[in-house]
């Protein structure tokens, strides 16, 4: 068990661990900080216990502690401690995080100022694609050549957006945009209108209608396909 202070104690709201996570620190101080991050909490990091499980001495062990803790990986400070008998004495506190956090930050959790954590963000999970964003980008399974990149997709939505606005569907959109495609297509996203003044225009009046670059048709009657953003 860890002498009292010394002990790994670990903050809140810590990053996922990656390969990465302490590549701004020279190399020693880097391999030391990866060494301490993986240790359960509680382990003894003081630097006499630290000699004796790596290759470095107490000298090197205590710059290169300086060192982390000046990158805002390490906060140590002292803390009076009330035993049970009523006595009280003065220990060495250890947080860790391998997340770095500003002297302030730091100084409010160790105030126990520091709210409770927000969950961290998952860098493996992708943004949500919306609905618009989505059928564009399928729009290649039934017409292979209106294979439209993730910017493309991005930027044609919002017109997309327009049309599920006034009561189309899926369906009909995907007729509407894979029926009587030219051959060959040279520019999938130039069929579909990409004008932002067209998108303003659509977006003010309920009247006017998104259009291609060449072309302007009449709003759509009920029921059918919006034609105004039929390929041509």
């Amino acid at each position: 068990m860890a002498n009292p202070g010394y002990g790994k104690r670990s903050a809140p709201g810590q990053l996922r661990r990656t390969h990465h996570d302490f590549a701004h620190l020279p190399p020693r101080e880097a391999a030391i900080a990866a060494y301490i991050d993986r240790l359960p909490d509680g382990t003894d990091i003081s630097v006499k216990t630290l000699a004796k499980t790596t290759p470095y001495g107490q000298c090197a062990l205590r710059t290169a502690l300086n060192r982390i803790q000046a990158a805002r990986h390490l906060r140590r400070g002292r803390e009076r401690l009330e035993a049970d008998s009523g006595e009280s004495r003065w220990i060495t506190r250890s947080w860790w995080s391998r997340t770095a956090r500003d002297d302030d930050w730091w100084t409010r959790f160790t105030r126990g100022d520091v709210p409770e954590p927000e969950q961290p963000p998952d860098p493996d999970r992708r943004p949500t694609r919306s609905r618009a964003h989505i059928l564009l980008a399928a729009l290649g399974r039934t017409a292979p050549a209106l294979s439209l990149s993730a910017a493309d997709c991005a930027q044609l939505a919002p017109l997309v957006e327009e049309w599920f606005a006034r009561g189309a569907t899926e369906e009909t959109l995907r007729i509407a945009l894979t029926a009587g495609l030219p051959t060959p297509v040279h520019s999938p996203a130039a069929l579909l209108p990409t004008s932002s003044s067209t998108v303003k225009t659509t977006a003010s009046s309920s009247t006017a209608t998104p259009r291609t670059a060449t072309t302007s048709r009449p709003p759509p009657t009920p029921g059918a396909p919006p034609s105004s953003f039929r390929p041509r």
